[in-house]
């Protein structure tokens, strides 16, 4: 998934409201039936791309639905762990070189990807698997997320040694990265890039169990 379909798809995401409506040019992108500003999201499998969709065809690919294989709906599913504790050794060995990451399976691959924002859009890391599964198998909880469409959020903190995770749909993850992307500024991000990180965190807590 290019960094410009991110953004493209990422645009139209925005916080719902009590009565959504359809916006004009606004359509799902399987039916194009026009959808409200709040809608839900596919990831093709084939493309590794989100899509918007209506309502109709977003049920249509749950895990109940009767769709076929290549799209899933993403869920609205957040979940806070907040028992987690990373050790430094531990986030070293993700190899990410900021402070945030977030985590998903990539069924296509059968392995686990995993990636960081930056000025450019989402970066991958190489995570080698076994890193992953060592993990997993120190931290059950990280085991729990459904590929392609859910993925694990992380926040390090190297003054506390504290790691924030948090399971999170993957369409907040790159929501994440384009608005980092936008604000971007110097080596570390900038003042504004992290005010915006700061206030995205705010916003999973609230949502989380």
């Amino acid at each position: 998934m290019s960094s410009a379909s991110h953004l493209d798809v990422l645009r139209r995401i925005r916080a719902p409201d009590e009565k959504p409506r359809p916006r004009p040019g606004e359509r799902c992108e399987l039916c194009t039936e026009p959808i409200a500003e709040a809608h839900g999201h596919l990831v093709d499998l084939q493309q590794r791309a989100l899509m918007c969709a209506c309502r109709g065809c977003y049920l249509l690919f749950t895990a109940d639905g009767a769709g076929g294989t290549r799209f899933r709906a993403v869920p609205d599913r957040y979940l806070a762990f907040t028992d987690l504790r990373l050790s430094p050794g531990e986030w070293d060995a993700l190899q990410v070189p900021v402070s945030v990451a977030f985590f998903f399976v990539n069924s296509s691959l059968d392995r686990i990807a995993a990636f960081y924002p930056g000025p450019a859009g989402a970066t991958e890391s190489l995570l080698p698997l076994e890193t992953w599964n060592e993990l997993v198998a120190a931290h059950a909880e990280l085991g729990t997320l459904e590929p392609d469409v859910e993925a694990i959020l992380v926040r390090s903190d190297r003054t506390t040694n504290h790691a924030e995770c948090f399971l999170v749909p993957i369409d907040a993850c790159y929501e994440l990265v384009g608005r980092l992307r936008q604000l971007w500024r110097g080596f570390d991000g900038g003042s504004d890039a992290r005010d915006a990180l700061d206030a995205f965190f705010d916003h999973v807590r609230t949502r989380a169990r």
